[in-house]
């Protein structure tokens, strides 16, 4: 649409002339509930009433403000009645003639959301309840009430939200006021925010579960901070929501940013809102935080998912310094916020939680993220170049977040730990409710290490790619290192950068035959171009295997050298430490990705050394790359046999796996997603019926979809079998499942029935679109699929053009036709690049990475042969 893909240039030259005083915004929701629209009338629709207060440094001047909305009722500027249609294109409010100080008030009639952009509507299928949420990062505030949309025009804000008055109603700020309208209404107002960006403005609207709790610290100035906390979530998953832990957590939280950051809590309240049919994993909106609602568990699940929702709430909870307090000024500087709070939230999961193993997760999947991410075309530097919202809305990708944080361990390496965690409080202190750039980090940086920053930041943040670091050992004739060297490569002749390395390096042995796997020497060493010399160890007898990178410092792959590699085939299993386990697993799905260890070796370590990882979150993700191994990087040939290899493999170690344990579960889950033969599909149907039995395996609710999904994508379970589960699940989630389960049939009307709700409709909720995509994409179904790649390609540019941005992605990413032949994959692809020149970058973008993710399977399987 005109206008609404708001520029760089256009973002600067009105935070030029403008000055934001503040925002009063009422918004009316009781038409949230009752009966919908008409076929045919328009989206449901809000009042939504804003007046905003700014100067203009040049009056005479002419800008604008940002609105989507179906229907603006009245625009008035300085006391003057402007004519809508003149001044309102659907994406902008055109301002002329702006005097020094100004007064502009919009009465529209916003558009309720099932695309999670904006104000999301959701009915819950249990009940009829009705629950809305917000969410805007980087630009949907503009769908709920007008806004200079853009991160450095921060301002306060007065939220006034009129709704069924038997709800409950949560906004930034705390409640100040609740006034009884009659009719079963009221409207709440609250206390006005700090000066804070549009993105993280929030409101939280509906029959909410609300448990509540307070934080008290004393302050250095002998004060006390009080924050009532709240954790809400749908009546109908309050049976399962586990608030003390939330609020354990929330208080772990606080009391370690607190003692590290120096600067109290600065928004008040601290809610935090598990959502349905969310988009993201959270979103930081100061004092009210949103979480996706599969973080309430419904079932049995596993440490590491725990481990993984206690790391999102703390990522948030760093937000409220990194990204609420300060705030980057334009999307460029995105990793400002993004990047330290996912360093911060592993950090301070580590030091301040239960989860002490939480740098084993970050080593073993965030940097996965990471490392895909940077190898492809699409590679930027973590400080990036954005032209655009559509720019800004694919950069929250693993470079921002977990490439980032990675190099921000490298810092804390670099400068120190207690210099960099100076560097923040005066960060802090000197920029708070501003907005920042690169340069004004790297200020505080280099006053508090005594480094100059500008060399590092160059290496690490304004260049792209990632490095491979490769040991290798010449021997004495003793058998000793004569001399160990590591060597740095760059990523491609693209991305040529050499980067400065701080690493340790470890030699790993067996101490004894037939026991563990232990480091037997450490040195670090510092790799600033294409080599470096260890001499530390030098003398040292000769290892099983050297790890370069041990410990995780630094960002890189790392590399084996034959030695190594013969090592790990016969000891990886036996490996004490976890996080060096952890490391090895990473390298070898690295050498696999990259070609160079072919698809049959790795699914041969896993089956031999799976078993013996005791670390569930590990092994989840080595269960994760088997699976894209076997699918997409196995010469077509071997496919089969390696399938029923692997599923008797996940069948020995589930029975294997001690009874009611996190490794049981995980193992049960991936036999699912294994099972091949009519014996696995017998046997998930005993379970199912309860006829067959594993110790110890509480096949509850949420495995029973686990096992459907394979069984209704072979064909072993139906329409009849699907619904039956649904009357046993009759609930949002429930529904979730169905959808998924009916959409994976082995049926082409099917297929194309799916297709069409997707691709040629737009009906479905943002959930239920991505669990139709899921359903739709069978591995087992390649010819099936086979006839949608050319309709994938030829339907590109109308869903772009047609679907707002968070579905238009849902479709291009996931419909892409990965599981066909690679070879004429890649040559349709190509074709639609040339002929597309014009495309949006975004999808572009888009369509490039999912061809370098084939280009990438297809060299794997020529590895395989």
């Amino acid at each position: 649409m005109p206008g609404e893909n708001l520029t760089r240039d256009e973002a600067r030259e009105r935070a030029r002339v403008l000055t934001v005083r503040g925002y009063e915004v009422a918004l009316d929701l009781r038409s949230a509930t009752g009966p919908g629209p008409a076929p045919g009338a328009g989206p449901r629709t809000f009042r939504s009433t804003t007046t905003i207060r700014f100067a203009c440094a040049e009056p005479g001047t002419t800008t604008f403000a940002d609105l989507l909305a179906p229907h603006v009722h009245s625009v008035t500027l300085n006391g003057a009645s402007l004519p809508v249609d003149r001044v309102f294109d659907g994406t902008r409010v055109l301002l002329a003639d702006l005097a020094a100080e100004n007064e502009l008030t919009v009465d529209a009639a916003c558009a309720y959301s099932r695309t999670g952009e904006g104000m999301h509507h959701f009915a819950d299928p249990e009940d009829g309840e009705v629950y809305l949420y917000t969410q805007y990062e980087p630009a949907d505030a503009r769908r709920v009430f007008t806004t200079f949309e853009q991160p450095d025009l921060k301002a306060p804000f007065t939220f006034r939200v009129t709704a069924p008055e038997a709800w409950t109603v949560l906004s930034n700020g705390a409640e100040t006021g609740r006034e009884p309208l009659g009719n079963g209404a009221a409207t709440w107002t609250f206390a006005p925010t700090l000066p804070i960006s549009t993105y993280i403005t929030a409101v939280v609207a509906g029959p909410y579960h609300h448990a509540r709790d307070h934080y008290r610290r004393e302050l250095p100035d002998g004060t006390a901070l009080e924050v009532p906390l709240g954790a809400l979530c749908r009546k109908g998953l309050a049976r399962h929501f586990d608030a003390d832990e939330i609020f354990l957590l929330t208080k772990q939280g606080l009391d370690f940013f607190h003692d590290h950051f120096g600067y109290p809590y600065p928004f008040g309240t601290y809610d935090q809102a598990f959502v349905p049919e969310y988009n993201l994993g959270a979103m930081e909106n100061p004092g009210l935080v949103t979480f996706r609602e599969e973080y309430v568990f419904r079932g049995r699940t596993t440490r590491a998912a725990y481990q993984g929702r206690a790391n999102t709430l703390l990522h948030e909870m760093a937000h409220m310094w990194f990204g609420d307090l300060v705030t980057m000024e334009w999307w460029d500087d995105l990793w400002l916020k993004e990047s330290f709070a996912d360093f911060m939230g592993a950090f301070s999961l580590v030091e301040a939680t239960r989860f002490d193993e939480g740098w084993i997760a970050f080593a073993n999947r965030r940097k996965a993220w990471a490392y895909r991410a940077d190898q492809l075309s699409s590679t930027h530097p973590i400080t990036a170049d954005i032209r655009d919202l559509q720019d800004a809305k694919l950069n929250f990708d693993g470079i921002t977040y977990a490439k980032g944080a990675s190099v921000l361990k490298q810092l804390v390496a670099y400068v120190g730990r207690e210099a960099f965690l100076e560097g923040a409080r005066r960060y802090f202190k000197r920029h708070a409710y501003g907005n920042t750039r690169l340069d004004d980090l790297l200020a505080v940086l280099a006053e508090v290490s005594g480094r100059d920053m500008g060399e590092w930041a160059k290496a690490w943040l304004q260049t792209a790619g990632v490095n491979t670091l490769t040991p290798a050992a010449t021997y004495a004739a003793d058998g000793r290192i004569a001399e160990l060297t590591v060597f740095q490569e760059a990523a491609q002749d693209s991305h040529p950068t050499l980067r400065p390395h701080r690493v340790a390096v470890g030699l790993y042995r067996r101490e004894e035959p037939g026991g563990p796997v232990v480091r037997y020497a450490r040195a670090e060493v510092d790799v600033t171009g294409p080599s470096a010399t260890v001499p530390e160890l030098a003398g040292y007898e000769a290892p099983l295997f050297i790890l370069v990178n041990d410990e995780d410092l630094t960002y890189c792959k790392a590399r084996f050298d034959e030695t190594s590699l013969a090592g790990l085939r016969e000891g990886l299993g036996d490996v004490a430490d976890p996080l060096a386990r952890a490391l090895c697993w990473s390298a070898l799905w690295n050498l696999t990705r990259d070609g160079l260890l072919p698809a049959r070796e790795f699914l041969d370590l896993v089956g031999r050394f799976a078993g013996a990882e005791d670390q569930v979150g590990v092994l989840q993700m080595v269960h994760s790359w088997a699976r894209v191994a076997l699918l997409h990087y196995s010469a077509p040939e071997r496919g089969d046999a390696a399938g029923a290899a692997l599923a008797r493999t996940a069948l020995g170690e589930l029975r294997r796996a001690a009874p009611g344990s996190d490794l049981q579960l995980a193992w049960a889950r991936f036999f699912a997603g294994c099972a091949a033969s009519d014996a696995d599909f017998q046997l998930l149907a005993g379970l199912l019926a309860g006829s067959a039995r594993i110790d110890g395996l509480d096949v509850d609710q949420e495995l029973r979809w686990t096992f459907l999904l394979p069984m209704a994508a072979h064909g072993h379970a139906g329409e009849a079998e699907i619904e039956a589960e649904l009357a046993r699940d009759d609930t949002a989630s429930g529904h979730r499942h169905r959808t998924r389960c009916l959409a994976a049939r082995p049926s082409a009307e099917i297929k194309e029935r799916a297709w069409a709700e997707v691709v040629e409709a737009d009906r479905l909720s943002n959930a239920l679109v991505e669990a139709t995509i899921d359903g739709f994409a069978q591995a087992s179904q390649r010819d099936l699929l086979a006839p949608y790649a050319p309709r994938y390609f030829d339907a590109l540019t109308r869903v772009w053009s047609e679907r707002t941005i968070e579905i238009a992605m849902s479709i291009v990413s996931g419909l892409y036709p990965s599981l066909g032949d690679p070879e004429p994959v890649l040559d349709a692809t190509d074709a639609w690049l040339a002929a597309h020149g014009d495309a949006p970058p975004a999808l572009r973008r888009l369509v490039a990475e999912a061809r370098d993710d084939t280009a990438r399977a297809l060299a794997a399987r020529h590895r395989d042969i």
